[in-house]
């Protein structure tokens, strides 16, 4: 994947989000990272009063969304149509959970956006990251957020690094992306459009969109 591929405009199908406006403003999606909260505080605060719920100060459930009361709900919050929160889920701050999106038994986010339809429905750790349209992640899939020797990350792309100048950085996910169980997306990682992670992979760097991710080094375009 070259680096002009991990740019928003090629991973995600922006018609499949209520995060639109803000990913509009920027170029790559790690840039948005550090805008997430104060968007969705706005943007709950514009919430039409008789679709949305308000719960405390920001936090705001769209009224067909289920949320069972033995999850977790932090700071700001919105949660869109027909979205699901199972039991025990934990939504730790600044999460856009979008349309008919599920977010499972156990699952943790904190800062992230999931397009509609997302779904990280089993014992996922999900934190500053995007996940696209329709992406799913296998039960136990995690994403990996701050490196070990704590450095910023960078995006390593095939025609060189991207300094991203940020700590904290999970994983960019496009559209249609299907992720195994037990996988880690570690820091940095970068998944192009409609491309499958077999499960117990430990994924560095950047997928190419369409491919297959079998291991480090072997990695298959579909046909």
């Amino acid at each position: 994947m070259k680096k002009e591929e991990t740019k928003i405009c090629e991973l995600f199908d922006l018609s499949h989000t209520m995060a639109k406006e803000l990913l509009e403003r920027f170029v790559y999606p790690w840039e948005v990272l550090a805008h997430i909260k104060e968007f969705i505080v706005k943007l709950g605060a514009s919430l039409p009063e008789e679709e949305y719920e308000k719960r405390g100060e920001t936090v705001w459930i769209h009224k067909t969304a289920k949320v069972l009361s033995s999850a977790y709900l932090g700071e700001a919050i919105v949660i869109g149509p027909k979205a699901e929160i199972r039991h025990g889920a934990f939504l730790r701050s600044s999460a856009l959970v979008g349309e008919s999106a599920v977010v499972g038994n156990s699952t943790e986010l904190k800062n992230v956006i999931l397009f509609d339809q997302v779904q990280v429905p089993h014992y996922n750790y999900v934190g500053d990251s995007i996940l696209g349209f329709k992406a799913h992640m296998g039960a136990g899939s995690i994403t990996s957020n701050v490196k070990s020797d704590k450095l910023l990350v960078k995006v390593h792309a095939s025609d060189g690094d991207i300094e991203t100048g940020i700590k904290k950085f999970g994983a960019m996910v496009g559209d249609g992306v299907e992720v195994g169980c037990g996988s880690v997306l570690n820091p940095g990682t970068v998944v192009g459009r409609n491309s499958n992670i077999y499960p117990l992979s430990s994924v560095r760097g950047c997928v190419d969109g369409s491919s297959i991710y079998k291991r480090e080094g072997e990695i298959a375009r579909k046909r």
